[in-house]
């Protein structure tokens, strides 16, 4: 059997609920803001670890701040990170389950790994003030480590499904069968230091808007904001360059047949990275009042190269003759729906605590929130009620069905 027919004998039966092109646009969409708060989520917990062990100054100062920043960060990357790896199920159900088989004691541990990392984060932020010593400071790199760890693991997960050619040898070794999952097969130094080295840049931008929306905070230094602001900005262009010579390591990597170099969409996702390098350079000269412009300009290149990344490994599928559009297509309105609408109302129900988030602490003392912030959290609480409503029905409509 060539590879083509085992990929292809390993795809679910029953097909996909709805086309694949809403599940891959999806993908590429939500994997973009599962990133970006993965970003901020390693970058701000080095950032905290490294200004608890300068202890005095303007970093020793920042450490809780960027710990505290830490925790809901991390929360929101789990959340837009579980979306993700369901819709590469859906898509790319066969190469994903393969995968996860080969390394599935590394899969399991993953949730172990993010959760310790995750409590660890926690326990400095509310225990590792100035003065606690060493241990704390080995607690917050550890808590770091872990996080750094988990990227490890996905990477290696993400990277073993695009080398269908190499299950086999993985899976069998000498006279015997290696079933232990225990083992992490596939590791690309220059596509992991590509995802990772954004994490610094990103703690930088984050320090940047951290000063913008500082800024007419009484009680706030000013000197330091200043300091904060020019400081952060420096961090962040300089491992923006940094991150594009690896990028253009890890474009020398792929393979050559891929002419990934001339892709469209890999074209435009580079175009967009070389801008923001200039517009971080600029910003440099007005961090402050150019926080937020960067700040959306980062997020639109993190979407163009999230959009590279789908069209790459649909070259690497490619090679095999899977392509997702030829899925078996099973249409079920009902479930597609309900779906979308869960995802929907998952997203504004996040959007109000944002929003009270946002609005609760720019200037001291005073809670900002306009009436219209209000009228969203008495709409988005109708919309939680509903939903529960809908779904608690459908639930024991179908359960009575079925039992009679």
């Amino acid at each position: 059997m060539d590879i083509g027919t085992m990929v292809k004998t390993l795809q679910d039966p029953m097909g996909m609920p709805f086309y694949p092109v809403l599940f891959q646009i999806l993908l590429v969409l939500i994997f973009a803001v599962h990133i970006l708060f993965v970003n901020f989520t390693l970058g701000l917990s080095f950032f905290s670890a490294y200004g608890f062990v300068r202890g005095s100054g303007a970093w020793g100062g920042l450490s809780h701040s960027l710990a505290k920043a830490t925790t809901p960060n991390a929360s929101l990357a789990i959340l837009f990170g579980i979306a993700p790896l369901l819709f590469l199920q859906v898509v790319y159900d066969p190469f994903w389950y393969a995968s996860n088989m080969l390394s599935a004691a590394w899969a399991l541990g993953f949730i172990a790994v993010l959760m310790l990392g995750y409590g660890l984060t926690y326990v400095f932020y509310l225990k590792g003030g100035q003065g606690r010593g060493a241990a704390f400071a080995a607690l917050a790199f550890l808590s770091f480590a872990l996080f750094l760890l988990a990227g490890v693991i996905m990477h290696v997960l993400g990277y073993q499904l695009l080398l269908p050619e190499k299950w086999y040898q993985w899976y069998v070794e000498g006279n015997g069968v290696n079933a232990s999952g225990t083992s992490l097969h596939a590791f690309q130094l220059p596509r992991f230091l590509h995802f990772i080295t954004p994490s610094f840049a990103m703690a930088g931008l984050f320090l940047m808007l951290y000063a913008w929306y500082f800024k007419d905070r009484a009680d706030k230094d000013r000197e330091q904001l200043a300091w904060i602001a020019r400081t952060s900005a420096g961090i962040a262009f300089f491992f923006s360059v940094f991150q594009a010579l690896i990028g253009i390591w890890w474009l020398f990597s792929l393979p050559p047949e891929f002419r990934f170099f001339a892709n469209p969409i890999f074209l435009i996702a580079a175009g967009m990275g070389v801008s923001l390098l200039f517009f971080l350079y600029r910003a440099r000269k007005d961090p402050v009042r150019l926080a937020v412009r960067a700040g959306v300009w980062a997020f639109l290149t993190i979407l163009a190269m999230s959009s590279a990344r789908e069209v790459l490994r649909m070259d690497y599928v490619g090679r095999f003759g899977y392509s997702i559009f030829d899925h078996k297509v099973n249409l079920d309105l009902g479930s597609t729906a309900l779906f979308l609408c869960t995802f929907i109302a998952g997203v504004c129900i996040v959007s109000y605590p944002v929003s009270v988030a946002y609005a609760s602490g720019r200037i001291a003392g005073q809670y900002t929130a306009s009436p219209a912030v209000h009228t969203w959290g008495r709409t988005v609480l109708a919309v939680l009620v509903l939903w529960i409503a809908v779904v608690a029905s459908l639930g024991l409509v179908i359960t009575v069905k079925n039992y009679f």
